[in-house]
């Protein structure tokens, strides 16, 4: 996904919403902090949203220009409506989000390493590619990942397990 398609589908989901901010929680948040990331971190063709002040209508945002849908099948990418519980990331995320403005819309963006904790807790290949590659691009410090993951509830979370993980990317990162 480029930068011109994260903003055709922000403005798609703001206009099913009938609101103007939005969060992105999903990997193609990378491209609004980072407008040049690399191709490797660009993989995806959704966008994770939800509506920032009216989550409960990231289903409407799903049903009209969700996967399969006939936006999908015209552009090839499509919005992923999710919820504000869809991306596990420590409690205190929202305080380090960064804004972003296109044109009316204003984007909540979680900072990259937080980013990166819901990466790691979801621990899928996918994953394990993009944290690798932020890493070895070094868009991420694994010292303070590392500090992130650990602010996680471990009652709710296996951190030690989520730690491990985002240690063996880091060996990777650096092979």
């Amino acid at each position: 996904m480029t930068r011109e398609q994260l903003e055709h589908v922000l403005r798609a989901a703001a206009a099913i919403a009938s609101e103007n901010s939005l969060v992105v929680v999903g990997s193609q948040a990378v491209l609004l902090p980072f407008p040049n990331a690399p191709a490797s971190l660009l993989v995806s063709r959704e966008v994770d949203l939800y509506p920032a002040l009216h989550p409960e209508r990231a289903d409407l945002i799903d049903g009209a220009i969700g996967a399969m849908s006939s936006f999908d099948e015209t552009f090839g990418y499509h919005a992923d409506g999710v919820g504000p519980d869809t991306a596990v990331m420590p409690a205190d995320w929202m305080k380090r989000v960064s804004l972003h403005y296109i044109g009316e819309i204003t984007v909540n963006c979680p900072e990259i390493h937080d980013l990166a904790v819901s990466k790691a807790v979801a621990g899928r290949d996918k994953d394990a590619d993009f944290v690798r590659v932020l890493l070895k691009e070094r868009m991420i410090d694994i010292d303070t990942l590392l500090n992130r993951i650990r602010c996680l509830d471990a009652a709710q979370h296996p951190t030690a397990q989520v730690l491990a993980w985002a240690q063996r990317r880091a060996l990777e990162a650096q092979a």
